[in-house]
């Protein structure tokens, strides 16, 4: 079976072509600038990958180069051959708590839903409509990066404030990655060979989130009505007291919508450091002895440090496993060790040697690290959620 996972942002299509049940990648791309002059997509077919410089007026026509570059390079002979397409979905509020077949009711309600996520929703239907046009009848799955959270009690996703702002305008936490977390327990559960596993998935990348999963269910996760709650990240930054806001708006000329800006393009590691979002260059200028990149890395090890404590404690020191995922929990060792040193009191240890062998630049992408003194194992795992959304879409579809 041949599933089609797809990624549409407002200007941009991600894709892959994955083959189930083998959980084979037969091709994958990334569409940019969709509708801008400078419009270009990649290609990555056995590890090669080819860029090119073309006209992308709208969503309509990434998908006729898509699929050009699908019969073109042999990967399928017709369209008929892909069984499903698998959506993310950014938003489903307490709507969905678990992937759908699309149908125009589904459209409408993840429309209705825009107000909760204005950058992302829109752009997501915008993807699903296309690919409709184009694969009439081909059956649509909606992955909804909420839905994972939804197994969230009363007392974990309210707020203690005014009842009428979650009746009336369904604010609460909803968290995000779910997607992500929910692969990373798949992955748990099998690697243990066991349905209810506690896990404590640290997803940490430009953007990062925390969930604790509790008998193979989501009970608490960092990020909340908006994905800029939780954990510092790259340029967001993370919880706050909100008081600062009106507090900054009469003591500068700055309006709510900069102030929303700033929180979430010019904080985190970027605003610590004076200069560097991403991770890699922090490790940088630490080793430069930037004082700057300094401090903005032993903050963001004390917040996932922290978040790691509590949810120790709510799973009551019963860990299967905490494991590090996505593009700074796969590949950087220094801060995954700086992280389980300071988790001592917790009795979680590290193994460096086991550590420093696993990224996905190196021969190991993933495994186990901590030491035989920790009482409670810790893991790398690579996430992969194009997949879990193609295991989802092959799931409903058949």
């Amino acid at each position: 079976m041949k599933i089609l996972s797809v990624n549409a942002g407002s200007s941009s299509l991600k894709f892959n072509l994955i083959e189930l049940p083998e959980e084979k990648e037969l091709i994958s791309g990334y569409f940019e600038k969709i509708g801008l002059e400078d419009s270009f997509y990649s290609i990555k077919m056995h590890g090669e990958k080819t860029k090119k410089t073309v006209s992308i007026k709208d969503h309509a026509e990434a998908i006729k180069y898509l699929i050009d570059e699908l019969i073109g390079n042999k990967v399928i002979a017709s369209l008929e051959e892909i069984d499903g397409v698998g959506h993310r979905l950014v938003h489903g509020g307490d709507k969905y708590n678990k992937s759908v077949i699309i149908d125009d009711e589904v459209i409408k309600t993840v429309s209705e839903l825009s107000s909760l996520a204005p950058l992302h929703n829109p752009a997501n239907i915008v993807g699903v409509k296309a690919f409709r046009e184009a694969m009439p009848n081909t059956p649509m799955v909606g992955v909804f990066d909420t839905a994972f959270h939804q197994t969230m009690e009363e007392k974990e996703y309210l707020y203690p404030v005014p009842m009428d702002w979650y009746r009336n305008y369904g604010v609460r936490k909803y968290g995000f990655h779910g997607t992500s977390h929910k692969y990373i327990t798949k992955k748990v559960q099998e690697m243990l060979g066991k349905e209810n596993v506690n896990i404590i998935s640290c997803h940490v990348g430009s953007g990062g989130s925390l969930c604790c999963v509790k008998d193979g269910k989501s009970i608490d996760t960092t990020m909340g009505f908006s994905p800029n709650a939780g954990i510092m990240m790259g340029t967001r930054s993370g919880d706050i007291d909100y008081s600062m806001i009106p507090y900054l708006m009469q003591k500068t000329d700055m309006s709510i919508a900069e102030i929303d800006n700033a929180l979430n393009k010019q904080s985190g590691l970027l605003a610590i450091s004076g200069k560097y979002s991403d991770h890699r260059d922090i490790e940088t200028g630490m080793a430069e002895g930037d004082e700057a990149s300094i401090l903005a890395n032993d903050m963001y090890v004390d917040k996932i440090v922290s978040y790691i404590a509590r949810y120790y404690v709510k799973l009551d020191g019963k860990v299967d496993a905490l494991v590090f995922t996505a593009g700074l929990g796969e590949n950087a060792r220094e801060f995954r060790e700086e992280v389980v040193n300071k988790l001592g009191s917790l009795r979680m240890y590290i193994d460096k040697e086991e550590n420093n062998k696993i990224a996905s630049y190196l021969d190991k992408s993933e495994g186990k690290i901590s030491s035989e003194e920790s009482e409670n194992p810790i893991y790398v795992i690579p996430t992969n959620e194009e997949l879990m959304i193609a295991l989802d879409t092959m799931e409903l579809i058949s």
